[in-house]
């Protein structure tokens, strides 16, 4: 087969020696003896193949449901390998793409699975950061079993993927354009030049599942390979299964005929009938399904939702998009500003069908969140910017009338718009927004209403009140240091924590103190913060994966007085500016002084700088009102006969901190520990804002790696004593990798040794029937061994040697053992049910005259918490030295001064807490 480009079309294969002007030709240019080659819609129906003709001249391909053929030396002996329907369908594929090869397979997935079966082991894989839930996944499963490296890009910005490409390491960049479903647009022409100049053997992959062949070709822009789920606009019926591969490179199409042979996923001789059948009418339907959809968006825009659909005049990426592609698609999403909201009008929705995929002539409507993207965890999702109310909605072939009428009444079922009466008597819809007073905009965005039994106070507002935000450090009890080389590290809440208060101010400044890290403090004015600097989020919109390393740079080099801060002060102050400005709306920069304090020793190992980003991210939070806290029922409401609320019984009658708002917290968390140390593995925000016990493994192992919670932990008694010797980690790391690759038989099998302490640890701690006197000595039993072994790694310190010999002498006889990286930092010891108080504090007077630090506490406990008491209620009146006069002495001071010992109960004190 050779393949002939004709005029303003794509390319289209013809036979050999037959002339490109002998395919059927229209218009009317036709009656001067020129011929030109039919439109998209026109090829698009009509299936002709000079290759292989039917010998009885069906004008419908005939099904060839066969799965072996006779005979010897003939073009097809075996289904897997070869079908003549299938060989039709692909014929047509790779005309109506511009292709000189194209595959069907059993799925989209399945398309996707045999291009990334041309990686191999240690390559390198650049993908974009808006992905389908599916992609995400089985990159994810490369990366963690394949030994494939996979870098996410905001390739919405061609240059994102230039620092990622290395030319001899780059195998694969894949791109979607549009993206699924935030619909960003992509530069796959820029993109592609990029990859031949700096990655030149790298293959450009994209998935092109948005557009289909009728609105967008990317082997016409430079794509290497393009791919397709048949199952949506090909297909268009969602009768059928398919993925579609295309390529012009003659070596890769043969690499990918030897593995869909090889695997047996080609596509069934029924389902390319059913395929080929659909395609017949892809144009028309497309037609209708994107000029519905342009009214669609143009309607939500209108009411002032954020709608994302590359039609819009005001879609960043529509000049791109307009350059690349013929038409806008069929596919738009919008955000409403709460869950909770989007939940009601997906249910309320009658024509619009709840369904995970697009594409079909029945229009759908999804939350990408809950469904089609759902297997992207929270954080990872919150990190590359996808909104948990994000609406996503699938247009098609119905009247739009209907549509538009059906989507109305769910919105106004929901309560998203409302119909108001104009002054001449006419009524227009408008939309709800979040500061209304209507109560329905929920915990991610969430303005709080300032309504309070009815009477609305001023100190509702969250920057006229002081908010006290507490979380705690960590521990690692099993699976230390080893989890660095994949081994499961069992991690918990320690009841030691960071706290902090914000305090409002009038003057137009923000200010930060931090009397733990060398009694630092500074100020900033608001406006004369480096906003030029700022790259500014949407409003509501989540942090991307990547640091702006320019709003870093300005901060640190023009906004900080380096002469006041230590390096921890310095770092912790970039953290709280950049987490601040981030978050800032042109409505929503409050004045504040935030003020951090630790009863947790600092830079032990025990997670103190996770604790503070958490408290951090959650003061910001609040103050530029991204979340709030759900209402305690007002003490009047009974009285006045009113129904006196929910009780939260597990929280004491607290009103329990929601799962929504704790993800978003965490996910900002995230962000500022990023700021601090550059690379975190998530386990320490994760533990100071959930609280309770997590089991972590690495990415990049073969074990699963992420965060998982153990479920029922029981809270545990340890000493923690810090040996005040400092701890340097790469070093010790560096230390036992060059061991594990100079003696792998010496050092995997105390690795493999750890992990079976940590699973057998983590049976004992999830198990609801084992008495609690066994689980105490058997953990003991494991802490022992998991420390012979870290000892045996070489990761232990003398002095942490010294602290296990005392609190194993008698009278104590406990179990002792490091916690952290090694090499100093703190030992903990397991405190067993019963175990007197007065021998604890005889042990722990000793330890203190020895010159350590001990902390007596327990683990597995709440995650972060909050409480905001009313504006000056808690300030303390105190008499002056003569007695006739008051002062009141503000919170902001008691915080300030009291001692750390006693600083956890004083804070408790001040009021009812809520907890994650």
């Amino acid at each position: 087969m050779v393949v002939a480009k004709l005029d303003n079309g794509p390319l289209t294969p013809v036979s050999e020696g037959t002339p490109a002007l002998d395919s059927p030709a229209s218009g009317p240019s036709a009656r001067y003896g020129k011929r030109r080659p039919y439109h998209f819609s026109t090829q698009c129906v009509t299936v002709e193949n000079p290759l292989q003709k039917d010998q009885y001249g069906s004008s419908s391909v005939p099904i060839y449901q066969t799965a072996t053929f006779k005979g010897m030396g003939g073009e097809y002996d075996y289904t897997r390998s070869g079908n003549p329907t299938r060989s039709h369908l692909e014929h047509h594929i790779a005309k109506i793409s511009s292709a000189a090869h194209a595959f069907v397979v059993s799925s989209g997935m399945a398309a996707l699975d045999v291009i990334t079966r041309l990686l191999k082991p240690g390559d390198e894989v650049i993908a974009g950061d808006d992905l389908y839930g599916g992609t995400n996944r089985l990159l994810t499963y490369l990366k963690n079993n394949g030994g494939i490296t996979v870098h996410h890009a905001h390739t919405t910005d061609a240059t994102a993927v230039v620092p990622y490409l290395r030319a001899g390491k780059t195998a694969m960049v894949l791109l979607e354009s549009p993206t699924n479903p935030l619909l960003k647009v992509v530069d796959i022409a820029s993109i592609c030049a990029s990859v031949r100049q700096l990655a030149p053997d790298a293959l450009v992959v994209v998935d092109n599942t948005m557009m289909s062949p009728y609105l967008q070709r990317p082997l016409e822009h430079g794509a290497d390979m393009v791919y397709d789920s048949g199952t949506k606009y090909l297909s268009g019926h969602h009768d059928l299964m398919a993925g579609v591969v295309v390529c012009d490179r003659d070596d890769v199409a043969q690499k990918l005929a030897f593995t869909i042979n090889a695997v047996g996923n080609a596509l069934s001789p029924f389902d390319s009938f059913l395929l080929l059948r659909g395609i017949k009418t892809m144009a028309i339907r497309m037609d209708r399904q994107q000029s519905s959809a342009m009214r669609v968006a143009t309607y939500l825009n209108n009411l002032g939702f954020k709608t994302f659909y590359p039609g819009l005049p005001n879609h960043p990426g529509r000049e791109i998009h307009e350059r690349l592609a013929n038409g806008y698609g069929a596919v738009l999403s919008f955000v409403t500003g709460d869950k909770a909201l989007s939940e009601r009008i997906v249910g309320a929705t009658r024509l619009w069908g709840i369904s995970v995929s697009f594409g079909a002539v029945n229009s759908l409507i999804s939350m990408p969140c809950l469904m089609s993207h759902a297997s992207i965890d929270a954080a990872t999702r919150a990190e590359r910017g996808l909104p948990e109310d994000l609406i996503r909605l699938c247009v098609g072939i119905e009247d739009p009338a209907d549509l538009l009428e059906d989507l109305e009444l769910a919105l106004l079922q929901a309560g998203a718009i409302s119909s108001v009466e104009l002054p001449s008597g006419e009524r227009r819809l408008t939309r709800v927004h979040p500061d209304d007073g209507t109560g329905l905009i929920g915990m991610a965005v969430e303005k709080i209403s300032g309504k309070l039994d009815g009477v609305h106070l001023k100190e509702t507002d969250p920057e006229s009140r002081e908010w006290f935000i507490s979380a705690p450090g960590k521990v690692i009890l099993f699976g230390e240091h080893a989890v660095v080389h994949g081994v499961t590290a069992i991690a918990a809440a320690v009841n030691l924590r960071c706290f902090s208060l914000t305090s409002p101010r009038q003057d137009g400044k923000i200010g930060l103190r931090l009397p733990d890290l060398g009694g630092y403090e500074e100020e900033w004015v608001v406006e004369d913060l480096p906003w030029e600097a700022l790259r500014a989020l949407a409003d509501g919109e989540p942090h991307g994966p990547v640091l702006d390393e320019q709003l870093i740079a300005a901060v640190t080099n023009e906004t900080l007085r380096k002469e006041k801060a230590t390096k921890s002060s310095q770092n912790a102050a970039v953290a709280f500016l950049y987490l601040y400005m981030m978050l800032a709306r042109d409505d929503s920069k409050p004045a504040f002084t935030f003020t951090a304090r630790s009863n947790m020793p600092i830079s032990a190992g025990l997670g103190s700088s996770a604790a503070y980003s958490t408290c951090v991210a959650s003061a910001l939070l609040f103050l530029h009102r991204r979340i709030s806290m759900p209402h305690e029922p007002a003490p009047s409401t009974a009285a006045h006969g009113m129904h006196p609320g929910h009780v939260h019984i597990s929280h004491g009658g607290r009103v329990a901190i929601p799962k929504e708002t704790a993800d978003e917290i965490n996910a900002w968390a995230f962000i500022s520990e990023k700021v601090l140390h550059g690379n975190p593995s998530g386990i320490d925000n994760s533990v100071a804002v959930y609280g309770g016990s997590l089991a972590y493994t690495r990415p990049g192992f073969a074990r699963k790696a992420g965060l998982d919670p153990l479920h029922g932990f029981k809270s545990l008694r340890f000493l923690l004593v810090d040996s005040k010797v400092p701890r340097d980690t790469k070093s010790l790391v560096a230390g036992v990798g060059k061991r594990k690759a100079e003696e792998p038989d010496v050092i995997n099998p105390i690795l493999d040794a750890i992990q079976d302490i940590t699973e057998e640890a983590r049976r004992a701690l999830e198990d609801h029937e084992l008495p609690r006197s066994t689980l105490i000595s058997g953990l003991g039993a494991l802490i022992d061994e998991n420390h012979d072994h870290l000892v045996s790694l070489g990761v232990s310190h003398p002095t942490l040697e010294i602290i296990r010999a005392k609190t194993a002498s008698a009278p104590y006889n406990l179990r002792t053992k490091l916690t952290g990286a090694g090499g100093g930092g703190c030992a903990v010891t397991l405190i067993p049910d019963g175990f007197p108080d007065e021998t604890l504090e005889q042990l722990v007077a000793e330890l203190r005259e020895e010159g350590f630090d001990a902390y007596a506490t327990t683990v597995g406990g709440s995650g972060m918490g909050v409480f905001s008491p009313r504006s000056g209620e808690d300030a303390e009146v105190i008499s002056t030295e003569g007695g006739d006069e008051q002062m009141r002495v503000p919170l902001s001071k008691q915080f300030l001064d009291k001692d750390k010992t006693e600083l956890a109960q004083w804070v408790e004190a001040r009021g009812r807490w809520l907890y994650v």
